[in-house]
């Protein structure tokens, strides 16, 4: 049984480029920082170099939302389920 006493409550971030030691968040900051993450990725490297995996356990209209997050706001094709094993 997993130790409910060691979860994380807030998010933990980086400073320093991904290097030195984590440290506490708010939600606003580290969800920023994984925005900010995507963006410069498909700035340097084009919307190929982003891909999404979708859950079949999941609503279809939580599928729909995924499908359309990576194809319409990042521009890529690259979506993917488990829906067909």
């Amino acid at each position: 049984m997993p130790d409910r006493n060691r979860r994380l409550t807030t998010p933990l971030v980086r400073d320093v480029h991904g290097r030195g030691a984590l440290r506490p968040a708010t939600w606003d900051e580290a969800l920023g920082r994984a925005a900010e993450g995507f963006r410069s990725a498909v700035a340097r490297k084009g919307p190929r170099t982003f891909g999404l995996f979708s859950c079949s356990k999941t609503t279809n209209e939580m599928n729909y939302l995924a499908q359309k997050v990576a194809r319409a706001v990042v521009g890529s094709n690259n979506i993917d389920s488990c829906n067909r094993t």
